[in-house]
């Protein structure tokens, strides 16, 4: 019953996609069509004082003052204003953009450069036609995959099944995927692996502690981490239980949205919240737990989705993400169980991007790192310079991606650590991606893992 009432909702969804995809008008001649644009309200606030400049990754390695955060609001301004063409070069320098959001932390005048980028992306979504296959390419990802569940497992079971047999490694080995195209090399290099089981099988769990219990919290699973990061979201759920938690997989949850909110698909992204915030507020939970950066930087955005949209939802919305907490963050925030083993390694931490820039937790993760006994944690240079992952950056982008990670792995080897932690499994990806072409022993993993096998450490000495 439970499972043909989520097929029932995908179905609403999807069918809610399709008509939104056809009523899409034509824009003016000059300046943005009608939809979600980058507004005076938001852009005015730019000073052109260039503080941004040095926290960009793509000014950093290009130079160029159009692929600047500066530079790109310059080009949103021209476009309103009929100056500029909705068109091939602001296309360009706006999908060049990893949206990380350094050069929010960077500006002294309070710029929201993400809602700006991501409302010019709305724009382009919806008047700019993309070349060749990308845009058939796109809306399969975006509008039929993403948010349908069943759909993802499919997929991810005949990728598994692939993975398993060794041909994927054989063919990337080869250099044979190369030969027709380099670009097509570099993305199965970075395709993600899939667990079995995958954690789909746990969805409408629930999982008490031991003991008394000291917060109800509903853990939001993710879409395609259910299958390529079904370990992690199972050591989330048991690193919670440790800290007197009655976890919470809500059964009805989807999709949050976040790679539809990057890529200006905001329609798609209203759809995914709304399914969301109905599930999760009639919980009555205490917190709703997310280990995805990415992710927990969307959620706990959502009002920005309904500004414009239906009060009911707006006022939702807030309520929703009022009780978003990044795992981290929550851990952080309580009286975390501190009944560790030692785990003697040195250690190193890359910050996300939308943990540290979009949602301003930078603590956290350090002070859950510190109570381990036997870490050596040694601070990374530019931990708050992007790795490159950036969603699907690293597929669509995946030169500038390459760049970014060459430089980060330099700044890695600078601090001889044997672990590299980070907080997003996008960055997880990226990272195990240059440990893997530098051919150096090391192991990547998130905080909560660490925290995790130190628990495990502590029960096997205890």
């Amino acid at each position: 019953m439970v499972k043909a009432l989520r097929q029932a909702e995908d179905h609403r969804v999807s069918e809610m996609i399709e008509v939104q995809d056809k009523a899409v008008s034509a824009p003016a001649a000059g300046g943005y069509g009608p939809g979600e644009a980058p507004e005076w309200e938001y852009y005015s606030k730019c000073i052109h004082c260039g503080l941004c400049l040095n926290a960009c990754p793509t000014y950093r390695e290009l130079g160029l003052e159009m692929d600047s955060p500066r530079g790109r609001i310059y080009q949103m301004v021209q476009v309103e204003r009929g100056r500029l063409p909705l068109g091939e070069s602001f296309v360009r320098h706006i999908d060049s953009c990893l949206d990380c959001r350094a050069c929010e932390t960077a500006c002294p005048s309070g710029v929201e450069y993400g809602r700006l980028v991501e409302s010019a992306r709305a724009q382009i979504d919806r008047y700019y036609e993309r070349p060749g296959i990308a845009p058939h390419v796109r809306h399969i990802f975006f509008q039929k995959l993403l948010p349908d569940r069943s759909m993802l497992e499919r997929v991810g079971t005949l990728l598994w099944m692939f993975q398993r047999s060794g041909l994927d490694a054989i063919l990337v080995k080869s250099g044979i995927l190369r030969f027709f195209s380099k670009r097509l090399g570099r993305v199965a290099a970075l395709s993600p692996r899939m667990e079995k089981p995958f954690f789909t099988r746990r969805l409408g769990e629930v999982v008490k502690p031991d003991g008394d219990v000291g917060y109800r919290v509903a853990f939001f699973a993710g879409c395609i981490a259910n299958l390529a990061f079904a370990r992690l979201n199972d050591a989330t759920v048991r690193v919670l239980v440790r800290n007197g938690c009655e976890v919470v997989i809500p059964e009805a949850q989807g999709c949050c949205g976040a790679l539809h909110v990057h890529a200006g698909i905001r329609d798609t992204a209203r759809e995914l919240a709304k399914r969301n915030i109905r599930t999760f507020l009639e919980g009555g939970f205490d917190y709703f737990i997310t280990n995805a950066a990415g992710c927990g930087s969307v959620l706990k955005e959502y009002p920005l989705l309904f500004e414009h949209e239906e009060r009911e939802f707006y006022e939702r919305s807030r309520e929703f993400s009022s009780r978003v907490r990044d795992v981290t963050e929550f851990l952080a925030g309580i009286e975390f169980n501190r009944n560790f083993g030692a785990i003697r390694a040195r250690v190193t931490y890359q910050d996300p991007c939308h943990l540290g820039h979009a949602q301003r937790i930078r603590s956290a993760p350090r002070t859950l790192m510190a109570a381990v006994p036997g870490l050596e944690l040694v601070e990374l240079k530019e931990s708050e310079v992007c790795c490159g992952s950036a969603g699907i950056y690293n597929v669509v982008q995946n030169e500038m991606a390459d760049r970014l990670l060459k430089a980060k792995m330099q700044r890695v080897d600078e601090t001889g650590a044997e672990l590299i932690v980070t907080a997003n499994p996008g960055c997880l990806l990226q990272l195990r991606a240059g440990v893997a072409q530098s051919g150096r022993d090391r192991r990547v993993l998130h905080v909560v893992e660490l925290l995790d096998e130190a628990y495990r450490t502590g029960v096997q000495a205890g």
